[in-house]
């Protein structure tokens, strides 16, 4: 326990001064708030888009503001996390660990220090806990650009419930967590930051979409597209914005393919199983 703690504390120093991941995390952010909040205030300011699921007959760009209100701050956080912010944090987990291997420090690191169980340990728990930092920061970003939204346009600043809140916080852990871990599984398997990130980005980005494409032609397919980690990301999320009102739906990656608890139960085994394979490959392997 004592080289788990060494370890998590060393990477939780190298990713605190490592630029490319406040990059990652900043660009995360900043899309989130674009996408979320900016573009949609601005089309309903200019009544240029009626919104999605605007009803017959509904003023022009009217039916955006309610998704730029507090109430709907929850959804906001999470329907973007599918796509956008998976594959950030893919790449972030894929450079954490293949940087180890391609920049020699875990060579060096495993030479002397503890050993590779605590190392990667300590990779995942840091990784960990900046996963619940971005997801954390950027529910409260949300909530100040919904109140603030709310506060220009005179409209009641209703805050979402503990309950909301709760839900979508443990969505964007539960997804973005996983999307971390098929990044690190990508990285050890690689050992090269690089190449890490290219196939991880492909996967989720490209192979995911067209398999689905082909799944609908092929029905023996369905049965694996289904259940791939992006599907079951995706309707995890598109579950929690059926169920909380939100205005999701739509939204690229978001689903409506598995039901929750289903969604939830996919992406957990998922999660272990990436962290069970990822220990396995870096505690059986050269690391040369």
């Amino acid at each position: 326990m004592s080289g788990l703690g060494a370890s998590t504390r060393a990477e939780l120093l190298r990713l605190r001064r490592w630029p490319a991941m406040w990059v990652l995390l900043g660009v995360w952010v900043a899309l989130n708030v674009t996408f979320g909040y900016v573009f949609d205030w601005i089309a309903y300011r200019n009544g240029s888009a009626p919104g999605p699921g605007a009803p017959p007959g509904a003023p022009v760009g009217g039916a955006l503001l309610p998704g730029l209100l507090p109430p709907a701050a929850p959804v906001t956080l999470v329907q973007g996390m599918p796509v956008f912010g998976g594959a950030l944090v893919l790449v972030l987990g894929a450079l954490a660990v293949g940087s180890g291997y391609g920049w020699g420090t875990w060579k060096t690191v495993l030479t002397q220090g503890p050993g590779r169980g605590a190392v990667i340990g300590g990779t995942l728990t840091a990784l960990a806990v900046v996963v619940t930092g971005l997801v954390l920061v950027t529910a409260a970003v949300d909530l100040g650009a919904s109140v603030l939204v709310a506060t220009v346009e005179g409209q009641p600043v209703d805050l979402p419930s503990v309950g909301d809140w709760a839900q979508a916080v443990g969505t964007g852990l539960l997804v973005l967590g996983t999307w971390a871990m098929a990044g690190v599984l990508v990285g050890a398997l690689t050992r090269s930051p690089a190449l890490g990130v290219g196939l991880g980005l492909v996967w989720a980005l490209v192979v995911e979409t067209l398999l689905r494409g082909v799944g609908g032609v092929l029905d023996g397919l369905t049965v694996v597209t289904d259940h791939l980690p992006g599907t079951a990301a995706g309707s995890l999320v598109g579950a929690l914005s059926r169920a909380q009102g939100g205005a999701a739906q739509g939204t690229p990656g978001v689903l409506d393919v598995l039901s929750g608890p289903a969604s939830v139960g996919w992406l957990a085994a998922y999660l272990v199983g990436f962290a069970v394979v990822t220990l396995a490959v870096v505690t059986r392997r050269d690391v040369a």
